[in-house]
């Protein structure tokens, strides 16, 4: 025999939900030019700093040789003043020149050093603008997408590659009207992570934002691995309590589509008909109507 009593059990809301990382990082081209290589597909690991593609740009070469030729030819240009500084000092020393020609051919030689230095300033510029053209991991992770072939023109900003990043986590799409009753530490139970029936996990974290009328929303459970990120599942998210009548499966017989519980009254034994629903709770239904609390129900034979 069972006594009714009311009990205070989760409301269950049916919700959108996929597998997803806590978050997702990009490698991007920093300078315009060919993608010449990429050596990572999808599914890949990858480590953060890895070298996973390159991307060469030809004009930044003729650049390079363009002021490699000026800082030569300033080169050239630096000696002939230093020679002549040579001869004007000599000259200046055995009183054949003033003191200020001597100060402009010292000028002359600096500045002729000052532009030697520029333009070979200008052309490590150009060789570390080249060295952007390696694509770097920016994290630890798997790689989630790399669609761009070799050979593609790229434009800096674009996205070479898509990287998981952090623990994998159920991603919840839920609606506006959830954002005040779902909290961290609400209950989730989703279905199609592993064999065995629903698995439960708890919601972790609510984004503080609405977009498009829904709430995003991260949950851990158990048995989440990265095998397959993006992949949706079904899910319930907890959205409150309720009091409810909650019996055993076995107290609740079903015949020509109608639910009956047999109700024990002053000795006596009758089949009442019943409204249910399913719970959240493992072997056990909620009657809705029917019965009431205080009344004693008799397990079906």
């Amino acid at each position: 025999e069972l006594v009714l009593r009311a009990t205070d059990v989760a409301q269950w809301t049916p919700v959108s939900a996929e597998t997803a990382t806590v978050d997702q990082a990009q490698a991007m081209a920093r300078i315009p030019g060919i993608l010449t290589s990429l050596s990572v597909s999808e599914g890949d690991q990858v480590r953060k700093g890895q070298a996973i593609g390159r991307i060469v740009d030809s004009s930044l070469a003729y650049q390079s040789g363009a002021y490699g030729a000026q800082a030569a030819a300033a080169g050239a240009q630096a000696a002939q003043a230093q020679a002549d500084l040579a001869r004007t000092k000599f000259l200046y020393d055995n009183g054949v020149y003033a003191k200020a020609r001597l100060e402009q051919a010292q000028a002359a030689a600096a500045a002729a050093q000052a532009q030697v230095r520029a333009f070979r300033q200008q052309q490590s510029s150009i060789a570390a603008v080249a060295g952007q053209g390696v694509v770097l991991a920016p994290a630890t992770g798997k790689v989630l997408v790399a669609d761009v072939p070799a050979g593609s023109a790229v434009a800096p900003g674009m996205a070479i590659a898509t990287i998981t990043a952090g623990p994998v986590v159920l991603k919840l799409d839920l609606p506006e009207s959830l954002a005040r009753t779902v909290h961290p530490g609400s209950a989730v139970s989703a279905t199609g992570i592993r064999e065995g029936g629903d698995v439960i996990g708890t919601v972790t974290r609510v984004y503080p934002s609405v977009v498009g009328g829904h709430v995003r929303a991260d949950a851990t459970l158990p048995g989440l691995d990265d095998k397959l990120i993006g992949r949706r599942v079904a899910a319930r998210v907890e959205s409150g309590r309720h009091p409810a009548l909650l019996v055993p499966k076995s107290f609740v017989t079903t015949r020509y589509g109608i639910d009956t519980v047999t109700v024990r009254s002053k000795g006596a034994a009758t089949a009442v008909p019943v409204q249910t629903a399913p719970s959240g709770e493992p072997g056990q239904v909620e009657i809705l109507s029917g019965v009431s609390a205080g009344d004693t129900l008799v397990a079906a034979k």
